[in-house]
């Protein structure tokens, strides 16, 4: 494809053709498809590779000595490759994991594990004690928070929150007081999945290095949507998921820088992830081979190197060119429709290609069932962030969120169906 700052319909409609999901009927319409936020839909390309893995590749890697798991092997770490390449990363600082979710508790439990003197001399930066402060946001998924809470009760560190303001962004003048002395993690959303609020990553980790302190970057809607270059942002540790940038599920990545993760303790033990095991003791590899223990979910980081090539060959920065367009359009056309309330940036600000809203009156689980009779496919609920909506005075809202084969058409029908639900229940006459 021609390299232009933003993806043209004519591309679009051939990316669409790569897409086989996205050609049904839903309710006895076209399906429009907004809810890449939660989970991207996979092109033909991503689901041959899986096949073909599986049909004629499959083997134990890092295990066998025979052809096939030497070459089951060679495509497993060529997918590594791949995926530390795509997020500017090194391949020894990218350990597979099952989701994000998963990769920020290898982080947040390997504080743990250092805490209760686990991991030798080299894991002793990491331990935690009462006195010290771990900080979130208040945005966070329940991902970048729960496992926080656990370290705060497992090692008698302090939880602090950076407050959201009224517009949707972190109140970095309250961060510059939160962030202090005794901070020891910083851990933060890049972009987040309610709002899509952009945060200041230079920002926040100034703050942290200023102090002394780890970052831990949530980047699971940034990686998918946004040129991402972990070492020019230089973060500690940062997770991301393959099911949300075109990959199957069940494959997740956590990234550290190369001497953090060879220092961190794992908290997944078994095979595969050891040098010596005697009855009473054991040696663990290097990062990150010892993050990966028992059977590695291959055909998934086939795929998932698969996905990156497809987005690669797109261009990221055109998809990000295009879903900022999107994003506007969705942001300006929902602040547009009487009694619904956009929650997070004003038209005109940055954000990422998703809006979340609340409709006066109406139940954001109903307003999904209007829109999914009309073949629309939103999420509703709280979107694993009960704290965000809960500073926003709501339960729940429901979200719409595109990609790169989402196009003007679809936001526009969305909207349309959007503009009459409120009528539907009768509700603002």
């Amino acid at each position: 494809m021609t390299q232009q700052a933003v993806l043209t319909a004519v591309e679009i409609a051939q990316i669409r053709n790569d897409f086989p999901i996205l050609e049904q009927q839903v309710n006895g319409h076209e399906l429009v498809y907004l809810d890449s936020g939660a989970t991207s839909q996979k092109p033909i390309s991503v689901l041959d590779a899986v096949q073909e893995y599986n049909e004629m590749r499959n083997a134990a890697v890092h295990r066998g000595a025979h052809t096939l798991a030497a070459g089951a092997t060679e495509l497993f770490e060529q997918a590594r490759q791949k995926v530390a390449a795509f997020v500017g990363a090194d391949d020894s600082e990218i350990a597979w994991t099952k989701n994000a979710t998963e990769a920020i508790n290898a982080v947040a439990y390997g504080f743990i594990n250092a805490s209760a003197g686990r991991g030798g001399e080299a894991a002793r930066q990491f331990a935690l004690q009462p006195g010290d402060e771990i900080v979130t946001t208040e945005m966070e998924h329940h991902a970048n928070l729960v496992p926080w809470q656990e370290v705060a009760a497992h090692t008698g560190a302090t939880l602090r929150h950076i407050p959201l303001t009224d517009e949707g962004t972190l109140d970095l003048e309250a961060a510059q007081a939160i962030i202090g002395e005794r901070t020891r993690v910083v851990a933060f959303t890049h972009v987040s999945n309610v709002l899509g609020t952009i945060n200041p990553v230079d920002e926040l980790v100034a703050l942290a290095r200023g102090v002394g302190a780890y970052t831990v970057l949530d980047a699971c809607q940034s990686a998918p949507h946004l040129p991402l270059d972990l070492h020019a942002l230089d973060v500690d540790f940062a997770a991301f998921s393959g099911h949300k940038m075109l990959a199957p599920t069940g494959i997740g990545a956590l990234y550290g820088r190369a001497e953090l993760l060879d220092a961190l303790p794992p908290f997944i033990t078994g095979g595969s992830m050891i040098t010596t095991v005697t009855l009473d003791h054991t040696e663990f590899m290097p990062a990150p081979t010892k993050f990966e223990a028992g059977t590695q979910p291959v055909a998934q980081v086939v795929g998932f190197g698969a996905a990156v090539d497809y987005l690669s060959h797109i261009g990221l920065d055109r998809v990000a060119a295009w879903e900022h367009e999107l994003g506007q359009r969705l942001a300006a056309g929902v602040a547009d429709i009487a009694g619904v309330r956009l929650l997070g940036p004003a038209p005109g600000t940055a954000r990422a290609g998703m809006v979340s809203f609340d409709v006066a009156g109406v139940h954001a689980h109903d307003v999904g069932q209007v829109l999914d009779d009309r073949g629309i496919a939103v999420r509703v609920g709280h979107h694993c962030a009960q704290p965000l909506h809960r500073r926003y005075g709501v339960t729940a809202s429901t979200r719409a969120s595109s990609y790169l084969y989402t196009t003007a058409e679809e936001v526009d029908e969305f909207l349309d169906a959007l503009s009459g639900v409120r009528a539907y229940f009768g509700v603002g006459r």
